[in-house]
């Protein structure tokens, strides 16, 4: 795990101008099967006053058999939270930047429904593509922070609530598709999936559009 730990001090800053700040991030971009999903986390003045989560970090630098019980506690630390979807079939009709969107653009809207407001308030996105501005049906102010997920507290608690909501539809849809593993590779391109894609073909929650017999493994 890194040594290094997610802190608020961007939060901070940017919530001497904003009443609100709505982290997102992403998971399952680069999945040949299943959703993409977005998580927001949304952070306010108060609640950036608060002490980090000890052991909170980018999803990616979690244990497996830590993640749902740091995303809990993340969901908790946070005043709102929520998790946006875009399925195989959307990514398939639109491609994944515009899934991106959609699926960014309904993470902000359920945290809006669950009480949050859109004035006076920024969206900081991980990376450096602005994917929901043009797919939200309302006016955001979006800023992309390269490492948004390394760095800023509270775009890893998105990240983490997001992996572990998508990792659990996952292994989920494992019983209905068994031959592909899902439980275990989360639809990604393990040795085991791609040689299930080999031997069954595509099942219907697979990104068909995609070249997923060159896809590379992952894991």
């Amino acid at each position: 795990m890194s040594a290094v730990a997610p802190t608020l001090t961007l939060e901070r800053r940017l919530l001497k101008e904003f009443d609100l700040v709505i982290a997102l991030d992403e998971v399952g971009r680069g999945a040949l099967a299943g959703p993409v999903a977005v998580g927001a986390a949304v952070m306010d003045a108060a609640g950036s006053r608060r002490r980090v989560l000890d052991g909170l970090r980018d999803s990616k630098l979690i244990t497996e058999s830590r993640r749902p019980e740091m995303a809990e506690r993340a969901s908790r630390w946070v005043p709102l939270s929520a998790v946006g979807w875009s399925s195989a079939a959307e990514i398939d009709e639109v491609g994944i930047m515009r899934a991106l969107g959609l699926a960014a653009s309904r993470a902000v809207q359920a945290v809006v429904d669950g009480g949050a407001t859109l004035e006076r308030t920024l969206v900081i996105l991980d990376g450096n593509h602005d994917y929901v501005s043009r797919v939200h049906p309302a006016s955001l102010t979006v800023r992309t922070v390269i490492k948004g997920d390394r760095d800023c507290a509270s775009v890893s608690a998105a990240s983490v609530i997001a992996k572990v909501a998508r990792d659990a539809h996952m292994a989920a849809l494992h019983p209905e598709h068994p031959d592909y593993q899902w439980e275990r590779n989360k639809g990604y391109a393990s040795p085991e999936h791609r040689r299930a894609i080999r031997e069954r073909g595509l099942s219907p929650l697979h990104r068909s559009s995609w070249a997923i017999a060159d896809a590379p493994t992952l894991f």
